[in-house]
This record gives C-alpha cells, sequence and structure tokens, in this order.
C-alpha cells in the first residue's frame, strides 16, 4: 500500500531488451539505463462494454489491451536506437536508418518520486516506433531539442497471468527487491490464496 500522497518527477529510465536466446520466457536482458528523461505518458488501451438488463446496466466488460504512450528523452544514444529499432550504425559511426529494419521488443523501467517514498515502474512486453525529432536555429535562449519515442504497450503472459505493468514502491519488507529493481527485470511474485 502506497505511503504517499502524492508522485512526481520521472528518472532512471532504463531499457531491457527481450533475450530471445533464453531457455525460458519471457526474459530479458539486463537493464540499460538511458539518462535524460523528460516525460513518459501512457494511456491506457481497452474499452468498456456495458450490458442492459431489468432497466439498468446489469454487466460492465472491460478489456485491458495495455497502453500507447510517448517517452521524451533529451537525447536517445544512437546505440540503444540501432538495436531499439533494427537500425546500424556504419563504420564511421553513422547511425543508418534501414527501411524495412524490425524493431525489438523491450521491458521499459523507471522510477518517480513520492513525497514519502520513491516508486519504481515496469512495463513488461514494449515496441517503439520511429522517434520524432524537432529540430530548430538557436535563438536568444538555448532550448535544447528532445527525442520522442511512442511506445506500444502490450499484455504478456508471466506465471499464466496476463501482466501489464508493475509499480513498486520501497517498504520495511522489500528493501532486496526494489534495491535490485535496475538490475534485472522484476516479474511478480504472487503467492496463492490459502497458500
Amino acid at each position: 500500500m502506497s505511503k504517499n500522497k502524492v508522485t512526481f518527477g520521472l528518472d532512471k529510465v532504463h531499457i531491457a531488451f527481450v533475450d530471445t536466446t533464453a531457455t525460458e520466457q519471457p526474459a530479458w536482458k539486463a537493464p540499460v539505463a538511458v539518462p535524460g528523461a523528460v516525460r513518459w505518458t501512457p494511456e491506457a488501451q481497452g474499452e468498456s462494454s456495458p450490458f442492459y438488463a431489468d432497466n439498468m446496466t446489469y454487466y460492465v466488460a472491460t478489456s485491458n489491451n495495455g497502453y500507447t504512450g510517448e517517452l521524451e528523452m533529451a537525447n536517445i544514444p544512437d546505440e540503444i536506437l540501432s538495436e531499439l529499432l533494427g537500425w546500424v550504425i556504419d563504420d564511421n559511426g553513422m547511425l543508418v536508418e534501414v527501411a524495412d529494419a524490425q524493431p525489438k521488443k523491450f521491458a521499459l523501467l523507471g522510477q518517480v518520486q513520492g513525497d514519502q517514498r520513491n516508486r519504481r515502474f515496469v512495463y513488461y512486453d514494449c515496441q517503439a516506433t520511429r522517434p520524432a525529432k524537432e529540430r530548430t536555429t538557436k535563438g536568444d535562449t538555448v532550448e535544447p531539442n528532445t527525442d520522442v519515442l511512442n511506445i506500444t504497450i502490450s499484455p504478456i503472459e508471466v506465471d499464466n497471468r496476463m501482466i501489464v505493468k508493475g509499480d513498486m514502491e520501497l517498504s520495511d519488507t522489500n528493501a532486496t527487491a526494489f534495491n535490485g529493481f535496475f538490475t534485472t527485470v522484476y516479474t511478480p511474485v504472487i503467492t496463492p490464496a490459502g497458500a
């Protein structure tokens, strides 16, 4: 249960690419820090369908189709972009956009601050499209240009559950998991009811 009244800020953004060579799936490679977090705006995808009976809403069916969102970063390193989008870096260090490249799936991790305790998050099944980047001239003041990735997050099966994301706030009992959050992609540990 959260101890925070409010959360704010965004930092510690990490990307963990899916490890397709692992014997057990899903699996991710070690998270890689991407400095320069500006904004993350996930929007829930899905719908609700009401069923009417007895002159009222009798039942509502809902679907969770994950999220779509924009991740704005100060600058995404070329090495991350090339792996993320399937692009290549040539022999002279030029990042080359490949038209028929296949983007890689990844987990997105990060942290928001709270008035009491920090809160860390992970979105498990992400895929990005080419970043938008505005190029503007320098005026009286310098305003940095940023990279904006459009990301689609889908549900993924982990231990017979379809999950989308997880949020973890530091508590008196989870310090080990919280402190190791950016070392490996944390997956839920759920004890069955009555066990």
